[in-house]
């Protein structure tokens, strides 16, 4: 007989798993909203897409189906607060906001202005897998810096990468 992973196994495991930190943005007819989240990669690149797992008991869940839009900001070490403020469900969506300096993207969502790179994507499909819905979005935009290091979370803390090579 073969066991199964239990769900502490499994986050434990997961928690060494280097990943990058991410604001994800909405706004639309639902309303402006956001949340920090690692579990972000892209599908493909013919056409442009990506995808974003975000927990389906989010009170935000139903504002980010309803818009269909969203942005994905990848964060630099200098976003560890605002990734902690979003992160949270005790500040208000327009503190989040106020935390930072915006720039609407073509679709109407709200880029991060020093993000390392900032996707606007049109939402282009949805499933929901256990607790959380999977986002495929097509990218319709992007901003991207040349400069910056990355933050990243892994064993449960906020680490950068400054891009220096491996030997």
């Amino acid at each position: 007989m073969i066991e199964g992973v239990s769900k502490t196994e499994f986050r434990n495991a997961m928690a060494r798993v280097c990943a990058p930190v991410n604001i994800i943005t909405t706004n639309g007819p639902a309303g402006r909203g956001g949340f920090t989240a690692t579990a972000m990669c892209s599908v493909t690149d013919e056409p442009p897409t990506l995808l974003v797992c975000m927990n389906s008991r989010s009170a935000q869940t139903s504002m980010f189906l309803e818009n269909k839009r969203f942005c994905v900001n990848v964060l630099t070490p200098e976003h560890r607060d605002l990734a902690n403020l979003f992160a949270g469900g005790s500040a208000d969506m327009e503190a989040r906001y106020a935390a930072a300096h915006w720039i609407e993207m073509v679709g109407g969502t709200q880029a991060l202005a020093d993000a390392i790179v900032s996707f606007d994507c049109e939402l282009e499909d949805l499933h929901k897998v256990g607790t959380h819905h999977v986002l495929i979005g097509r990218v319709e935009s992007l901003r991207s810096r040349v400069d910056g290091a990355a933050l990243a979370y892994f064993d449960r803390n906020y680490v950068h990468v400054d891009g220096a090579r491996a030997s």
